[in-house]
């Protein structure tokens, strides 16, 4: 990415592509390695701020902000029909998954699950803040498919869909959240990309990942909003104006220090702006 030059970035840009197509694989693959699938069986999703949590830090987040920011063509309104064009689905089967949630719970022995759950957004936290530690770590999705093993219960097993329009309600909402971040990214764009310094606050987005797990494992309150006050703290620290002035345009003076003089010694006076 243009704003981010993170080697994994660069990379998932190299496969997939630019614009729609790269923001739809950023914020569709929690749903699709299982990441999404073992926050709610961990249950990072059973309080408003763990619903906030997971949708800011897994849907959203430094990759999400870097895609809109750097990546995505055409005016604002077109990114947002962009944004909504990716998200409107993705909130749809973000429903679905959590639906599907106590037919797997049923198969398995969630304290054990729980900690493979902490165990992957650790890594992914990990991949975040480091792409060299990253190169050393599995994928999630290895990770994911060693904790269905590790905690598999198959003499539980019973076919059960969610009629708790509760469950959904909340997977939805924690998608929502993501695509309402990716919205507000498009729409303060021109000033984000000015004042924002990216790769800080992937980092700071990382750490507030890494933090989300102590509230799965049970070592913080889950009402304890540690994370979205780290991820405060990392969106505070990440301001940088000073890189509005350094991508300004070059002032007048110097502009016309380096270029050639107009043929018609009048030119300037009749367009000033020149």
């Amino acid at each position: 990415m243009s704003v981010s030059k993170h080697p994994v970035a660069v990379r998932l840009e190299q496969q997939v592509g630019k614009g729609t197509r790269l923001l739809a694989t950023v914020m569709c693959l929690p749903l699709v390695d299982g990441i999404f699938p073992a926050l709610v069986l961990a249950g990072a999703l059973s309080t408003t701020l763990g619903i906030i949590e997971v949708g800011l830090l897994v849907f959203g987040g430094s990759a999400t902000l870097a895609v809109v920011l750097a990546e995505m063509e055409g005016t604002r309104r077109e990114q947002i029909q962009s944004i909504l064009l990716v998200g409107v689905p993705l909130v749809a089967v973000a429903g679905v998954e959590a639906a599907l949630a106590p037919t797997i719970a049923n198969m398995l022995d969630i304290p054990t699950f729980e900690r493979f759950a902490a165990l992957v957004i650790l890594a992914i936290a990990a991949k975040t803040a480091s792409a060299t530690v990253g190169e050393y770590l599995p994928p999630p999705g290895v990770i994911v498919g060693l904790g269905l093993v590790a905690s598999f219960q198959p003499n539980s097993f019973e076919l059960a869909f969610s009629a708790n329009p509760e469950v959904v309600l909340r997977g939805m909402a924690a998608a929502g959240a993501g695509v309402t971040f990716a919205l507000g990214a498009a729409l303060f764009g021109p000033w984000l990309r000015g004042n924002v310094d990216i790769d800080r606050f992937r980092f700071g987005s990382a750490v507030a990942l890494g933090v989300l797990p102590l509230s799965i494992l049970g070592l913080i309150e889950a009402n304890v909003p540690l994370a979205l006050a780290v991820l405060a703290v990392t969106s505070l620290l990440s301001l940088d104006p000073q890189g509005a002035v350094d991508s300004m345009p070059v002032d007048d003076e110097s502009a016309d220090e380096t270029e050639e003089p107009p043929a018609d010694p009048g030119a300037n006076e009749q367009a000033p702006w020149l």
